[in-house]
């Protein structure tokens, strides 16, 4: 019998990711998702809980870009739907 890979039965991490990576120089924030490249490097090392803390501090942080954000709408539908996951 073949043994199956336990990484085929994971789910997908949740991610603000847009895909629309640009860091705000002052704010040290990406204006697409709003997270820091300390944390978008070491997204998928963290915990769900871990995640969890970031992803309801997002909407601050895209709120603090304002008009330098790049999709705020689309970002925080994104946000949205990684934490009903």
């Amino acid at each position: 019998m073949r043994a199956e890979n336990p990484l085929s039965q994971q789910s997908p991490i949740k991610s603000p990711c847009l895909r629309l990576c640009a860091v705000d120089g002052r704010a040290n924030i990406c204006r697409g998702c709003g997270r820091t490249l300390k944390e978008i490097a070491g997204w998928s090392a963290m915990s769900d809980a871990e995640r969890d803390i970031i992803l309801r501090d997002l909407p601050r942080r895209i709120g603090t870009l304002g008009f330098k954000a790049t999709s705020p709408d689309e970002a925080l539908a994104k946000i949205r739907d990684a934490l009903d996951t």
